[in-house]
């Protein structure tokens, strides 16, 4: 495995070193030839994750595969204009001169991807990546074995080793991986294991996005409506079995409408899923054995008002409501990434301020309202990722809204153009004339004091 990736990051360095990557033209050809490859291996993509996370031929095209295809639209549609130099205005005391920012690939770049989403989550990044010119190890996660597989197959088919290479293997290739020095390091995943990349990259003060998660509270107060309210909730909380990292991890809702507002989301659990979720083919699985033990664990005393049914052998965990009164159980001091949804009734706002500062700077934040400016109002009081006004999880489709998370729920952002602006450094330049020089910033000053002073009040 050593002797593999040194040989690995040995030719890319070379690659990026003779400048291969640097010429626009061939980076656009790379992603229209990756669009091409995607295509022909659409029903091979949904086959595997549909193997893997149990997800329907719809769910893989909605979350997945269009994703992708939306994100190679827009980079194809805009690289010339993002890699193009850019003039900006001159400072007076440089005058004369022409200043200028060019966009300039980091270089060598690691990502390592996530099982939940992950062909979306590991193409995405890759396309900022090769659009801003860099090269690409990308290691994607081991729990996700089919969509790696294909995965392997399609970026083998279009890039050559030097520019992009994906390596299958487990969590001691991404140790062996990370004790190397990267230009760039992606990376989507656990809090945990984000702290453990962050700790390596800073050794060669490596710059670094970190995409992780969090508890993400969705509140619903007493005028929300309560039909639509329960319908967008339900479908952002169990899309891919509640293993979606801007999934509702809990409500809090208004005491007056609890009980309508739990009954609801009853109803359009089944409606969505049918009586029997595991009969449904619209309804996911759990990645492993491993995590469904530990989404049982998390209901060990919990008050169970609907669901909780699991199936060990074919993967199946039961959309599951809890109601609960405290915050202190494991279930509500870890992210619970499945489909389990606690359910808080809330008297007044004093105690949703004291929850949310609880779980500060979660990586989303939902509100429902039929306020909307007191929900604008409260969404700009508080520090998250991203998040809605009487919606969930759709603010990730626009790629004009940049995605990423703050503090402990990551750092740096991308999609669309916001992921060529993540691999590219901004350098910027200016160029002055020799035939003039003005000698009002030279020493001595002495005599050019006010002079000096009069120039530069001009420009504050």
């Amino acid at each position: 495995m050593k002797n593999l990736i040194n040989t690995v990051i040995t030719k890319q360095k070379a690659f990026f070193k003779s400048r291969n990557t640097f010429d626009v033209t061939k980076r656009k050809n790379y992603l229209i030839e990756l669009r091409k490859e995607i295509r022909k291996n659409e029903s091979e993509i949904e086959h595997a994750l549909f193997k893997d996370l149990g997800k329907s031929e719809g769910e893989s095209y909605l979350t997945e595969i269009h994703f992708v295809y939306a994100e190679l639209k827009i980079a194809i549609n805009n690289i010339e204009k993002w890699a193009k130099r850019k003039s900006v205005r001159s400072s007076l005391l440089n005058f004369p001169s022409s200043d200028y920012i060019i966009a300039q690939p980091f270089g060598n770049t690691l990502h390592i991807s996530p099982w939940n989403y992950p062909f979306q989550l590991s193409i995405a990044p890759l396309i900022g990546a090769i659009a801003a010119g860099n090269t690409v190890v990308l290691k994607p996660s081991e729990y996700s074995k089919n969509t790696s597989i294909i995965l392997e197959k399609i970026v083998s088919n279009v890039f050559e080793d030097e520019l992009v290479k994906v390596l299958l293997g487990g969590p001691e290739l991404a140790k062996e991986l990370l004790n190397h020095q990267w230009d760039y390091i992606f990376f989507t995943g656990s809090v945990n294991v984000g702290k453990i990349v962050a700790k390596k990259a800073a050794v060669n003060l490596t710059p670094t996005t970190l995409e992780l998660g969090g508890k993400n509270p969705c509140i619903v107060d007493e005028t929300a409506s309560i039909k639509v309210t329960a319908k967008r909730i339900v479908w952002g909380k169990f899309i891919n079995c509640g293993q979606t990292c801007i999934a509702p991890d809990f409500l809090i809702v208004n005491k007056r409408i609890k009980q309508k507002l739990t009954l609801e989301i009853i109803n359009q659990i089944k409606i969505l899923y049918g009586k029997n979720p595991q009969k449904s083919d619209s309804y996911g699985r759990i990645i492993s054995n491993k995590h469904i033990k530990f989404l049982s664990s998390l209901l060990k005393d919990q008050k169970i008002i609907y669901g909780g049914k699991v199936d060990v052998k074919l993967k199946y965990f039961e959309p599951t409501l809890v109601e609960i009164s405290s915050f202190k159980s494991d279930l509500m001091e870890q992210e619970i990434f499945g489909p389990i949804l606690p359910i808080y009734g809330y008297d007044n706002f004093d105690e949703i301020d004291q929850i949310i500062y609880k779980y500060k700077n979660p990586l989303a934040l939902y509100i429902f309202t039929k306020n909307r400016s007191f929900g604008e109002k409260f969404l700009r009081k508080y520090s998250f990722g991203g998040g809605a006004i009487n919606d969930t999880v759709v603010h990730i489709i626009n790629d004009r809204l940049p995605f990423g998370g703050i503090g402990n729920s990551g750092m740096g952002k991308y999609h669309g153009e916001s992921t060529f602006k993540t691999f590219s450094h901004f350098k910027p330049y200016i160029s002055k004339p020799l035939w003039i020089d003005i000698p009002l910033r030279y020493p001595p000053f002495k005599n050019k004091i006010k002079l000096l002073k009069k120039a530069l009040k001009l420009i504050q």
